[in-house]
């Protein structure tokens, strides 16, 4: 099939590989400008960019699809279905029409539940047990277009949002691919109104651990923000992220540290304790507990929180 492909992360490099594998004829990749990154914050190109290049593909990085003559060039390459995957840019109803069968969004959810920039991170900080992947036919909503097909995929119970993310961006590589080899014999259904939940673009705010919550909870919160932007707290003043924790029955003044050996530093919460197990100063590296131990005072009065 002559498709266009729009999409910037890794989570869309990995559907535009599946495409280019499975013999599809990419006309063009659609990918957002290159972004300072780095110490240096040098120019550096998209995930996807990075990908079309190396399978030796026309790329395009227009700032937006509203100007005419960005439409005008994507008309041009008369293309047959336009894939979308995290690509960041709102499609305007012209682009949207542009293709015979239209455009198809790989999302991260099986929608309606987590419509919306992070999916993956919302669907581990509720604590739900199954996410997946829906692949929809796109309209100017936000993600409220009918879905054609879905695949769902288990959340185990130390999945992070990186390791989520991964197995997620496998399984959308592969259904699309069988999307598209069923196309005509699929039916879009419309998204039910029950179930709609949004899932709002995370904020660094969020990640600030409140120990007075359910341990529970921020042992998801610990999880959902792993790699980004990393769950952060005050020890002894100091700014802490913490990579790796588990929920506990213990109990103790909310903050208080209630032990700390080789196992952890067990924090008391409002409900529970989290014992953190994976932890990193500012500026310095990651570390276990027991080493974190070693280079820092622990002592029965410290206590975490603002």
């Amino acid at each position: 099939m002559r498709i266009l492909f729009a999409g910037t992360p890794e989570f869309a490099r990995v559907a535009l590989t599946a495409l280019h594998t499975a013999g599809h004829t990419v006309l063009a990749v659609l990918t957002q400008p290159d972004r300072p990154a780095g110490r240096g914050m040098k120019l550096m190109p998209s995930a996807v960019k990075q990908e079309a290049l190396r399978l030796g593909l026309p790329v395009l990085q227009p700032p937006s699809l509203k100007s005419v003559d960005i439409q005008d060039t994507l008309r041009a390459f008369d293309a047959e279905l336009m894939v979308v995957a995290a690509y960041g840019l709102i499609l305007p109803q012209t682009v949207l029409d542009l293709p015979r069968y239209g455009c198809l969004n790989i999302h991260a959810s099986l929608l309606p539940r987590w419509r919306g920039a992070a999916p993956i991170h919302r669907a581990i900080l509720a604590g739900d047990s199954e996410t997946g992947i829906s692949i929809m036919q796109m309209d100017a909503g936000l993600d409220t277009g009918a879905v054609l097909s879905m695949a769902r995929l288990p959340i185990q119970p130390d999945d992070t949002t990186g390791s989520l993310h991964d197995r997620l961006a496998a399984l959308g590589g592969r259904a699309i691919v069988t999307a598209l080899q069923q196309l005509d014999g699929l039916q879009a259904v419309p998204q039910p109104d029950i179930g709609v939940t949004y899932a709002a673009k995370i904020s660094k705010a969020e990640a600030v651990l409140d120990f007075s919550r359910d341990a529970d909870e921020l042992a998801r919160a610990v999880r959902a923000f792993n790699p980004a932007p990393g769950a952060v707290t005050q020890f002894n003043a100091t700014a802490l992220k913490i990579w790796r924790a588990h929920a506990t029955a213990d109990t103790g003044a909310v903050g208080a540290l209630l032990r700390a050996d080789a196992s952890g530093l067990l924090v008391a919460c409002g409900r529970g304790a989290l014992c953190l197990t994976e932890i990193q100063s500012a500026g310095g590296k990651r570390l276990s507990a027991s080493q974190f131990i070693v280079g820092h005072s622990v002592t029965p009065d410290t206590r975490f929180g603002a």
